[in-house]
């Protein structure tokens, strides 16, 4: 049992809860005052954390996969001594806070992943536990441990019925995820009312031991010496991931507002929160108040956090000193960097061999593979057809961390653990891989990546209607648009094999989020690059591939990926000066300076067509007129789909004669 500083501590967690979310007038304060006891253990006597030093490589992390309840998170690093201040607290939700309404990663101190779609956090920490798992085995020898860490996680009835946590509870149990920790809110309340609608007739615990779990029950949430118990053997065992089913009733203590789907998603009113405060002896008209007493309790995590760091400290002191070459491959590897030589270290390819862009993509990668010794990844049960294995490299098993990971048909779930390896500063570029049309089952975890800035690597084969009989269910024709729609995320579609090996170093040259590549299935044209221009203008974004005179040309055929060949022989086959660029990617040509994107595109040629296989919205940006796919394609072989849909070195040729008959008009 807690003492009477524990149990003010716990009421002080739920009291600043109520006070924040009263404050925003917005927030979901239930769940926060329901869980004060599960977070006062988690952050007072169960993580190894330092809140001085929320990065430490040596601890515990912690996620809020039900990050809707994020003020409960907030009120705790509060209490345990993180940068995160009464004033933050009070500025809960608002504009320039450090306390956003959902958590977010590299914005909060204490904050390890963004959450707030539910099961992404959930999924996250299988990824977390994943890279633990590898560089364990990169790193710790026999008494010299310095990778150790449990992932620790509060997941909620939302996350529990999402279809990306039952792929990632599957493939955690498979893996034999023993270092995860996570705590099930078996609360009954969902925003539409009672889970007796829609989520009582199955057995949750049961469901996670058949997906290979150790499941445990807590029947009281306020039972703290339950929980403590709970999360002790949750940590003895080590073979298999844990659960813990934890019965809580949601905006406990509430008088009123205790087991409502109201307390779920708005504050509970100025009377609510009174008598709340009544009930848990506080002074009801006080807010954001801590005591000393609760100061003083607290003040622990700060001195065992420092113990515990300065503990783990000596002991990574004694392994440098014992491995000093795994010390400095160790060092190279938290550059973020892959080793030197590698940019000379990837292939050429010769010009008349034609060949699929994937493939190309798979000699790039394996001309990489020894200079990125903590790259990993895999495919969605597809590694065979999106070429995206290390060779040799192993396959990350329960009992071998391998380089390649086999993801199974779950789309969804590659995406997200794939974001949680990625949260490891140690971990090179994770990449998951799968068919462009299968992006839409990922795209939540997508997205994340770019919200989160995330150095991460999502490779896409199949692009087009080029995948041919497979027919109109496997041919993305929206998705290149759909994709370039999202902020921060680098779209790159190479025009041939030598550009996919720029595209690889774009992959690895960037900073400050993800870059996704979409990769052919049908073979393409080699460019002579002693005719066009040196496929190091892809790192560009856009440049100029060919054109037939000097000085600014008379037309402008803008192209990418597979449909870059179509433009320059339409091109090619006209006698006037019109120039071809290659756009592998839109998002890095904006992010050159202006004089460069002049040099590609003058504004004063208007004449300009775009040819893309897929929709020809959003071209309007840099063409007059396009040429692409605004319906859906049908099943055939590729040679005869493209002709039937007018993606053809002919159309290409017509649409340029009619842009300078248009001009010469003009």
């Amino acid at each position: 049992m807690a003492d009477n500083a524990g149990r003010e501590t716990i009421d002080t967690i739920r009291a600043l809860a109520m006070d924040s979310v009263q404050k925003a007038n917005a927030g979901h304060p239930g769940t926060a005052m329901a869980l004060a006891p599960l977070a006062y253990l988690l952050y007072r006597d169960v993580l190894r954390h330092n809140p001085a030093d929320p990065t430490w490589p040596g601890r515990d992390r912690f996620i809020l996969s039900a990050g809707h309840a994020c003020i409960l998170q907030y009120s705790a690093l509060h209490l345990a001594g993180y940068d995160v201040t009464l004033d933050d607290l009070k500025h809960f939700r608002q504009w320039g806070s450090r306390t956003p309404g959902h958590p977010e990663h590299g914005h909060t101190a204490g904050v390890e992943t963004t959450t707030g779609p539910l099961g992404q956090g959930f999924s996250n920490g299988v990824g977390m536990a994943i890279a633990q798992r590898f560089l364990a085995d990169r790193y710790n020898r026999p008494h010299h441990e310095i990778v150790d860490s449990w992932i620790y996680a509060i997941c909620s009835d939302g996350d529990l019925m999402e279809g990306v946590t039952q792929e990632s509870a599957s493939i955690a149990g498979h893996l034999g995820l023993g270092r995860l920790v996570y705590v099930y809110d078996d609360n009954h309340i969902t925003i539409d009312g009672s889970t007796t609608v829609s989520f009582t007739t199955e057995d949750k615990g049961k469901r996670f031991e058949a997906y290979g779990w150790h499941v445990q029950h807590v029947h009281d949430s306020e039972d703290l010496d339950a929980l403590l118990g709970a999360l002790a053997a949750a940590k003895a065992e080590e073979e298999r991931p844990s659960l813990i089913v934890l019965r809580s009733h949601i905006a406990y203590p509430a008088p009123h507002a205790v087991d409502t789907s109201k307390a779920h998603g708005a504050p509970l009113g100025d009377d609510e929160v009174r008598a709340t405060k009544e009930a848990m002896g506080f002074d009801p008209d006080a807010t954001f108040v801590v005591s000393d007493e609760v100061r003083e309790h607290m003040a622990v995590v700060r001195e065992r956090g420092a113990e515990q760091q300065r503990e783990w400290n000596e002991r990574f002191a004694a392994w440098a000193e014992a491995f000093p070459q795994l010390s400095r491959e160790r060092d190279l590897d938290l550059t973020g960097e892959p080793r030197e030589g590698w940019r000379e270290a990837l292939p050429e390819f010769p010009a008349g061999e034609d060949v699929a862009t994937r493939d190309a993509g798979r000699k790039v990668m394996q001309a990489l593979k020894p200079f990125t010794p903590t790259m990993v990844g895999g495919a969605a049960d597809l590694v065979e057809s999106t070429k995206t294995e290390f060779e040799g490299a192993g396959l990350f098993s329960a009992t071998h961390a391998g380089r390649n990971i086999a993801f199974g048909i779950r789309e969804h779930a590659m995406g997200s653990i794939v974001n949680g390896i990625a949260l490891d500063p140690a971990m090179l570029r994770p990449y998951g891989s799968t068919f462009l049309i299968f992006s839409d089952y990922m795209r939540p975890a997508v997205r994340l990546s770019a919200v989160m800035g995330l150095r991460n690597a999502w490779v896409w084969t199949h692009d087009s209607v080029g995948v041919g009989e497979d027919g109109p269910t496997h041919q993305p024709v929206e998705h290149h648009m759909a994709l370039r729609a999202i902020p921060n995320l680098w779209y790159v579609r190479p025009g041939d094999a030598n550009e996919t090996a720029m595209a690889w170093r774009i992959v690895l040259e960037r900073e400050g989020g993800p870059v996704a590549l979409a990769l052919t299935r049908q073979k393409l044209p080699t460019f002579d690059r002693t005719e066009v221009a040196s496929a190091e203008g892809a790192l560009r974004g856009a440049y100029t591939l060919w054109q037939r005179g000097d000085g600014e040309p008379e037309a402008i055929v803008i192209a990418t990926g597979s449909e870059v060949h179509l433009a320059l022989d339409g091109a090619r086959a006209l006698d006037a000066n019109v120039r071809v660029v290659s756009m592998p990617c839109w998002e890095l040509f904006e992010e050159q300076d202006a004089e460069y994107r002049e040099s590609v595109l003058p504004a004063g040629v208007e004449a300009r067509v775009s040819v893309e296989a897929g929709v020809t919205f959003g071209w309007e940006r840099y063409a007059r007129a396009s040429i692409g796919i605004d319906r859906y394609g049908a099943s055939a072989p590729y040679q005869t789909i493209l002709e039937k849909l007018g993606l053809t070195v002919e159309a290409v040729s017509s649409a340029l004669e009619a842009q300078l008959r248009s001009e010469a008009i003009r």
